[in-house]
C-alpha cells in the first residue's frame, strides 16, 4: 500500500549494550530490545572491549529475534536495515555492521551506516515535535559536546570535552569511592543522601569564553579529597558524591548557557518569535539533578528543554533506526554501500577545530 510506513530495523553494539529495534517512518516503535552486559563488566569496574565484542557476537541474533517477535513481524516485513558504524569500540561496532549488512544483502534491502552520535542527536525528534535547528547537549559515558543541529548530517559543534567526558568522570570517581559500576547511577544514588555544600570541588572552565569542557581535574580533586578525609572507610562518601554531581551539573549548565547565546546569534536572527529548543541526549541526561539544573538554565535563557524518555537516553537501537529513517526521509533511497567500513572515530562536525590543548576526538 502506498501509505504503508517504511519499517527500519536498527542495531546498536558500540559499547556494552547489544540492542535491536524496529521503527516505522510514522514514528511507531514496534520493538526496542536491549541485552545489557553490565554484570559481565562490573567486576572490572568498566567495559573490557574484548569481553564486550564476544558478548555482542553471542547475543545479537537472539536480540534481533526478540525484536521481531515483539513487533509481530518477520524479516520480509523490514524495508531497511541500519547499524551503528561508529564511533565506538571497534569490535562491537564490527559485529553490528556485519550483521546488518548480511541481512540487508540477503534480503536485497537498503543498508544504512549510522553514526552513534547522530542517533543520540536526533532521538528527541522520535518522541517530541521538534523542528530544525535546535541546540544539543550530548552528554554520555564517552562524549560531552554542544552542537547546533540543522538537520541529518548537518552539525556545528560549539564545544567538546578537552579530556574526560562527564560520564567518564562519574565512572572513574565511583570506582575510586568504591561505589560500583556503572558510576553515574551509583553517584546519583549516593548523592541523594549527601550535602554538596560540605565539601568544595572546583568548577573547571566555568566562565570561560568558549564552550569546551574539562572533567579530568575533578577526578583528581575528588581522589585528593578522599585521601585527606581518611579514604573510603572514613570519608563522607555521600557528601563527596553530592559535591561531585553538583560540580558536573554546574559545568554543564554554564557551558550550555554560553552555547545558547551563540546559538541565538547564529540561528535565531530570522525567527525571533520561534522558541528555541535545547535537547539533552545521552545517558547522563537520565540524572535527575542534572536535568533540573539544565531545565532551570534553559528557562532563564528562553529555551524550551526537550529530553528523550530514559530508554532513549542510554544506548539503544531505536535511535539508530530513527537516525536512518531521518536520512531516508531526507534523501529517499540514499543508503550506504556494503563496503562502508566501521569507524572507531567519527565526529559529527568534521570541520570543527580541536579544543585548546588536545587533538581530534569524535
Amino acid at each position: 500500500m502506498a501509505d504503508r510506513p517504511f519499517i527500519m530495523l536498527g542495531i546498536e553494539s558500540s559499547c556494552d549494550e547489544t540492542a535491536a529495534a524496529i521503527i516505522g517512518s510514522d514514528k511507531t516503535i514496534y520493538a526496542n530490545e536491549i541485552a545489557s552486559q553490565m554484570d559481565q563488566h562490573a567486576e572490572y569496574g568498566g567495559v573490557v572491549p574484548e569481553v564486550a565484542a564476544r558478548a555482542h557476537l553471542e547475543t545479537i541474533d537472539v536480540v534481533i529475534d526478540r525484536a521481531l517477535q515483539k513487533a509481530g513481524l518477520v524479516l520480509a516485513d523490514i524495508d531497511g536495515f541500519a547499524a551503528t558504524a561508529g564511533p565506538g569500540l571497534i569490535g562491537g561496532v564490527a559485529v553490528g555492521t556485519v550483521t546488518a549488512k548480511a541481512i540487508a544483502a540477503a534480503r536485497q534491502r537498503p543498508y544504512y551506516a549510522v553514526n552513534h552520535l547522530e542517533g543520540h542527536a536526533l532521538s528527541a525528534r522520535l518522541t517530541d515535535s521538534i523542528e530544525f535547528p535546535y541546540l544539543l547537549l550530548l552528554v554520555s559515558g564517552g562524549h560531552t559536546q554542544l552542537l547546533a543541529v540543522a538537520g541529518p548530517g548537518r552539525y556545528h559543534r560549539y564545544g567538546t570535552t578537552m579530556d574526560d567526558a562527564a560520564g567518564e568522570a562519574f565512572d572513574k570517581c565511583a570506582k575510586i569511592m568504591g561505589l560500583g559500576y556503572p558510576g553515574g547511577p551509583a553517584i546519583e544514588k549516593a548523592a541523594r543522601l549527601g550535602n554538596a555544600g560540605t565539601i568544595a570541588l572546583a568548577r573547571p572552565l566555568k566562565g570561560a569564553d568558549h564552550c569546551h569542557f574539562s572533567f579530568s581535574g575533578l577526578k583528581t580533586a575528588l581522589a585528593n579529597k578522599l585521601k585527606q578525609l581518611g579514604g573510603v572507610d572514613q570519608a563522607p562518601l555521600h557528601d563527596l558524591a553530592a559535591s561531585l554531581q553538583a560540580a558536573i551539573a554546574d559545568c554543564l549548565a554554564d557551558r550550555s548557557q554560553k552555547a545558547m547565546h551563540q546559538f541565538a546569534t547564529d540561528y535565531l536572527a530570522n525567527s525571533p518569535d520561534t522558541p528555541p529548543v535545547l535537547v539533552i541526549a545521552g545517558g547522563v541526561a537520565a540524572n535527575r539533578y542534572i536535568f533540573e539544573q539544565l531545565a532551570d538554565t534553559a528557562a532563564k535563557n528562553g529555551f524550551r528543554l526537550s529530553v528523550p524518555p530514559a530508554a532513549l537516553c542510554t544506548d539503544n537501537a531505536a535511535m539508530i533506526a530513527w537516525a536512518a529513517l531521518e536520512r531516508h526521509h531526507q534523501d529517499g533511497a540514499d543508503s550506504d554501500d556494503f563496503d562502508f567500513a566501521p569507524r572507531p572515530r567519527w565526529p559529527l562536525d568534521s570541520h570543527a577545530s580541536p579544543p585548546p590543548g588536545r587533538g581530534v576526538r569524535a
